[in-house]
């Protein structure tokens, strides 16, 4: 048995990242979490910090701000994974520029963990955001450093527990707003399931400079066969109110933030269809369910059981 990377997080305290650092230790892979000082003390992180250290996971202090203390990290580990969240995105070249100092990392995730920012059909202000996230990729690219971007697509537990409903706490059971015909494939992956498939990626030679697409059989529905589950879950019928594209573009436009990021973004997924509207060629990109036939994964059906 080759043993298994360390691995670094940044970003771990965050919304997808403390799953990352969870599948990570549960995984084997040492672990490290860089996180600032003063997150140990924050009254709601610490908590999470504290299940990282009972996972035996090892803090290190550091930031983005700090380059010695960057360099310090990325010196101790084989891997590093960021999981910035959006207003970081741009600050990883600072991230890039001390892996490249430090000299030793085999593999860097970037903060990715969406659609694949290089190919979509998405509006402003969507195309802004895409836009920092692929000039990391180049900056990556054009440094050398060995990588792998994740495009796991849509947070089941972002979307899912109201539909995509605004202002919702739960599904609805009484209408429903659907972005367009309602017949674009989305695909959905439940947070766990991406920290558990993202760890099996950083050691394996096949997803080397290559994107790893999360296109899971039971999660790619379109949103007209997402209300029919949720509809057969409850036992009733929906008023279904679609929203032509038209209307949306003219919604983003009028909306201020983040409204208008949230709709653009339904807007490339559920209207353009830009999770699933292209083949995944051998040349730039792996299927994660393809690779991974074992990993038992949680379905756009199974998750919605919890919302019954």
């Amino acid at each position: 048995m080759a043993q298994k990377s360390k691995i670094l997080v940044l970003g771990g305290t965050g919304y997808i990242g403390k799953f990352i650092v969870e599948a990570s230790a549960k995984a084997g892979h040492p672990t490290f979490a860089l996180v600032r000082e003063s997150t140990v003390s924050h009254p709601e992180k610490s908590k999470l910090i504290d299940s990282f250290k009972s996972s035996g996971v090892t803090l290190v202090y550091g930031d983005l701000a700090d380059h010695e203390s960057l360099v310090k990290a990325v010196k101790q580990v084989d891997v590093v994974i960021s999981t910035l969240g959006g207003g970081q995105i741009s600050d990883q070249v600072k991230l890039i520029a001390a892996i490249k100092e430090a000299g030793n990392i085999k593999r860097f995730l970037p903060s990715e963990f969406g659609m694949d920012v290089d190919r979509h059909h998405a509006v402003e202000p969507v195309t802004s955001f895409f836009n920092q996230k692929v000039k990391i990729r180049r900056a990556v690219e054009t440094s050398g450093i060995p990588y792998t971007y994740i495009s796991s697509n849509a947070f089941a537990g972002y979307f899912l527990p109201t539909l995509a409903q605004q202002n919702v706490t739960a599904p609805p059971r009484d209408k429903v707003i659907i972005l367009g015909d309602g017949n674009v494939p989305a695909i959905y992956v439940k947070e766990e399931d991406i920290g558990t498939f993202t760890i099996k990626t950083v050691d394996d030679p096949r997803t080397l400079n290559k994107t790893v697409y999360f296109r899971p059989r039971g999660n790619v529905v379109t949103f007209n066969e997402l209300v029919s589950i949720w509809e057969n879950k409850i036992k009733s019928t929906l008023q279904k109110i679609y929203l032509p594209e038209d209307q949306i573009l003219k919604t983003i436009q009028e909306s201020p933030f983040p409204a208008n990021l949230m709709l653009a973004l339904g807007h490339s997924m559920l209207v353009k269809g830009d999770a699933a509207n292209f083949e995944i060629e051998s040349s730039f990109g792996v299927e994660v369910t393809e690779l991974y036939p074992e990993v038992k994964y949680t379905t756009v059906d199974e998750y919605l059981n919890a919302f019954v």
